[in-house]
């Protein structure tokens, strides 16, 4: 293969991991979200929306938002990456182009994934979105399990993961930053956690669940929880080590320089530190992701994967 069709299946198999790392985040949030507003029903729908709206760089509008609205453009739109459906849609795309390089059990996975997906966004309209919200959990949590069992730990693996975890770093920034920066639209702790998929996590660590600023250092800087931060940054970081860049590369020194700087943090002075930390976060990533693309797809002109039917 030549190098053009090699750098363009690499972006492809980053561009695979991070959709559906996004999907399935996106999915956590939504079902958190309504759930939070099963258990109370006093909760003013408006502000919960917005929030869900802000965690995900979404503007609202000045009218007032419901659920209904939330769900078609962050679940059901299959226009937008910012969506569920969207997410899933370009991750299918890309494994698509990177076919040779993904497993069939990967591809199998996605695909029938996206064909699921119109049957259950009608039955979600029908009965609630709650079985369509676990099948798209499931589903991520089944396609990265095949990566992991029937992927060779080459550099197609290294790529997947990366964008996951670069991803995955983002998407809790983005929790934790509207908690501790948008006081209008803040999720409580609980929720939040909830969102992560680290209630269970959190609880077996601390002993219950509690209302509390401690949520902030577990995501950020659990050396265990695959979600965190630190352990996001640490995979990313190990990735990019094992593709060949060195310490100095610009790729790499944004994310090991944010890894040492979370894990020799003053857990005292956290809560001091986070907005400009979650700050720095964002940028370390957008900086690292901009430099794998620099490195890696050096091409000309963008990828446009042609659309398909059905």
């Amino acid at each position: 293969m030549n190098d053009v069709i090699l750098s363009r299946i690499a972006e492809a198999l980053t561009w695979t991991g991070r959709y559906v790392e996004r999907a399935d985040a996106t999915g956590r949030i939504l079902d958190a979200y309504l759930h939070r507003m099963l258990e109370d029903p006093w909760r003013d729908e408006d502000v919960a929306c917005r929030s869900l709206y802000a965690i995900l760089g979404m503007e609202a509008g000045g009218a007032p938002v419901d659920m209904q609205q939330v769900l078609d453009q962050l679940a059901f739109d299959a226009r937008s990456t910012g969506s569920i459906e969207g997410a899933l849609g370009a991750a299918r795309l890309n494994a698509r182009s990177a076919r040779e390089a993904v497993s069939s059990e990967m591809w199998e996975c996605l695909n029938s994934t996206w064909h699921a997906l119109a049957d259950q966004r009608l039955a979600a309209r029908r009965t609630g979105p709650y079985a369509y919200l676990e099948l798209v959990r499931r589903r991520a949590a089944l396609f990265f399990g095949l990566a992991d069992s029937t992927m060779s730990r080459d550099d197609s693996w290294r790529f997947v993961v990366l964008g996951r975890s670069l991803e995955r770093v983002d998407m809790t920034v983005r929790l934790l930053s509207v908690r501790v920066l948008d006081a209008a639209h803040a999720p409580d702790w609980t929720t939040l956690l909830s969102a992560s998929g680290a209630d269970e996590a959190y609880a077996r660590v601390y002993g219950g669940f509690g209302d509390t600023p401690r949520v902030a250092e577990f995501l950020l800087l659990d050396r265990d929880f695959p979600r965190s931060a630190l352990h996001a940054l640490t995979t990313a970081e190990e990735c990019l080590t094992a593709l060949g860049r060195p310490r100095q590369d610009p790729a790499r020194r944004p994310i090991g320089r944010m890894r040492t700087r979370l894990e020799y943090l003053d857990t005292h002075a956290l809560e001091d530190q986070l907005p400009l930390l979650l700050k720095d976060l964002q940028q370390a990533c957008m900086a690292s992701m901009d430099a794998v693309a620099d490195r890696f797809f050096p091409y000309q002109g963008p990828v446009e994967w042609a659309q398909e039917g059905a």
